[in-house]
């Protein structure tokens, strides 16, 4: 609940300050161009700001219809407030507060699932985007294909088509309706943390279609291969940390209206897409986006440089008893491990874009990370670290293992992370590892009961297919990353980093 007065207006149509807005336009559901699948604070902060300063240069019918998976209260909130929301955007410089106004509808495809495959199949419908998490493709992380074992992925095959249960089966069963029927064309955007997302979603869509009884199957293959459908590859970047009370008293302070859905989020922002859309799209570089006909460098330059040091940022932190990033990298032996692990390890695995200043972008990584005023959660970054970490460590270590060299940070962050979900008896790692979310952790939690020490414990863990199916081929990176597990649980953290930095 909002801790605002409980006299101050509620945000609504009526009570938006004019200069809060970021386009002048009152949408109506008749604007709807694009249905974008996750209604989490990501895509509020995110592609919602770049659509409103699309429609703030050009007028066009790219309104969002939201849709939230199970969880009802940002819909519902959303609907209390005629759609509008505040983006704090929160510095040590002071807090900036503006509203995009783009949604035109929100929707909880658990609750309603009729209606978002009636929004997913309409002709007028351009765009599907999606911000679900690495998780939600339901893939299996060992093989990167389709997780046919995933009971909403069997009954979405077994015939699901008016309600499917999984983001998948409603993207496929309403590419089928639209084929069938008015045959629009259409663009799939995935703007997740996924290595050549759009690549990615693809080869899951038609993975699914392969997989559907031959009359379905070979009416939408030839209806996907004539074209009808693009899936872009994507570049996405902000840091957009949970919304907590302190985040609704600020607004309600600096707009005069209480908001009890309001997205904080850090100044930076950028996006990077291919130009490659079956129908038109919004003018999205009026917001700074950048189309390009190469993402990947901007994908790894982003997914590797930031998040998976981020990641080693987060385990190091909550073991250490850090509840927020910057209160983690106010540490200087995290700090130095981070800058390890960027510049030693990661960066070496890929090619920079000739528009990035290198030095520069490093910089403004560790003072993002230092942004004390925004308060990213350790728990929150460290969450999910199963589907996560398989994006980010498997290829930068295979390079540095196939040419000899042991990444001892690598290690160390899959230590850290193991030992946040899976430690030892008698260990504790404390309150914000133990608050991170991730559905490997009862199946880590076995693997460690059934092993006596870290060496055993990070070996069967690979071998299980954490990280895929080409580490378990160097069983020296298992042995360091159980080295990294028992120093952690015997000498402490700081140790391990230690012994990181020693080695490297």
């Amino acid at each position: 609940m909002s801790t605002a007065p409980a006299r101050t207006a509620r945000l609504s149509a009526a009570t938006t300050p004019a200069g809060a807005l970021l386009h002048p336009r009152t949408l109506t559901p008749a604007d709807t161009g694009i249905v974008h699948l996750g209604l989490g604070n990501f895509h509020r902060a995110h592609q919602a700001v770049y659509t409103a300063a699309a429609l703030a240069r050009e007028d066009g019918p790219w309104g969002i219809l939201g849709v939230a998976g199970r969880a009802t209260g940002v819909a519902d909130a959303l609907r209390a407030q005629d759609l509008r929301y505040t983006v704090a955007e929160v510095s040590p410089d002071g807090l900036r507060c503006t509203v995009p106004a783009v949604h035109t509808g929100v929707l909880v495809a658990a609750r309603e699932p009729e209606q978002v495959q009636r929004a997913l199949t309409a002709a007028d419908t351009r765009v599907i985007s999606l911000t679900i998490t690495e998780n939600g493709y339901t893939y299996s992380p060992r093989t990167g294909g389709l997780d046919l074992d995933h009971p909403g992925i069997q009954a979405d095959l077994r015939g699901n088509r008016t309600a499917p249960q999984t983001t998948l089966g409603r993207i496929v069963r309403a590419l089928q309706e639209r084929a069938a029927t008015h045959g629009a064309p259409l663009t799939v955007l995935s703007c997740d943390n996924l290595v050549g997302n759009g690549n990615h979603t693809r080869r899951l869509v038609e993975e699914f279609t392969a997989h559907l009884p031959t009359g379905e199957r070979e009416e939408l293959s030839a209806w996907l291969a004539a074209g009808n459908v693009t899936f872009p590859n994507t570049m996405v970047d902000r840091i957009v940390p949970a919304t907590t009370d302190a985040e609704r008293t600020a607004v309600a302070e600096a707009l005069g209206v209480r908001d009890e859905v309001p997205v904080p989020a850090e100044p930076f922002t950028m996006w990077v897409l291919e130009d490659r859309f079956a129908a038109s799209r919004p003018a999205w570089e009026a917001g700074g986006a950048l189309f390009t006909d190469d993402v990947e460098p901007y994908e790894l330059l982003k997914v590797r440089l930031l998040n998976g040091t981020h990641s080693l940022i987060a385990y190091l932190g909550a073991l250490t008893g850090c509840d927020t990033i910057p209160q983690s990298t106010a540490q200087p032996f995290v700090t130095d491990a981070a800058r390890a692990v960027l510049l030693g390890e990661y960066l070496p695995s890929l090619t920079v874009p000739d528009d990035i200043d290198l030095d520069a972008y490093v910089d403004r990584l560790f003072t993002r990370w230092s942004n004390s005023a925004l308060g990213h959660r350790t728990r929150q970054v460290g969450s999910d670290g199963s589907a996560k970490l398989r994006q980010r460590i498997p290829d930068p270590a295979l390079l540095h293992l196939r040419a000899g060299r042991m990444p001892h940070h690598l290690a160390l962050t899959v230590a850290a992370y193991l030992c946040c979900l899976a430690p030892s008896p008698g260990f504790d790692p404390g309150e914000h590892a133990a608050a991170m979310t991730d559905p490997a952790r009862d199946r880590l939690t076995a693997l460690r009961a059934r092993t006596a020490d870290g060496p055993a414990f990070a070996t069967a863990v690979l071998d299980d297919g954490l990280l895929g199916d080409a580490l378990p081929e160097h069983p020296e990176f298992a042995l360091r990353t159980g080295e990294f597990i028992d120093l952690i649980h015997t000498r402490g953290t700081r140790a391990a980093a230690a012994e990181a930095a020693g080695s490297a």
